[in-house]
């Protein structure tokens, strides 16, 4: 993974509002690789603390991050639920950012 695949999957991450969520194919597609979701993922191992990394699930809107109980607190405090590791109201909370940027 290059580095300018892994900035441009970090801004379009910065750019998700608080209490809305996406999920990693969506970021794919929106940095023009629609096929590399799981690069997405890859990318975000590595993140500092205060980076937004809990807003992006997969496609069925779990969390999959090997930091589920972290992730799941700071979705809390932004007011989504999640109810054993899935997100509830995933299409109501969902940020694409192909619609919205």
């Amino acid at each position: 993974m290059n580095d300018l695949f892994k900035n441009q999957v970090f801004e379009i991450i910065m750019m998700i509002p608080r209490g809305r969520v996406t999920n990693y194919g969506a970021i794919a597609k929106a940095v023009g690789y629609p096929n590399h979701a799981r690069q997405v993922g890859n990318a975000l191992r590595n993140h500092e603390e205060d980076f937004p990394a809990h807003r992006v699930c997969n496609a069925s809107g779990r969390i999959t991050a090997s930091c589920q109980r972290d992730f799941v607190e700071k979705l809390k405090l932004e007011g989504v639920e999640v109810k054993e590791g899935k997100i509830q109201n995933f299409k109501k909370v969902f940020w694409n950012p192909l619609d919205e940027l």
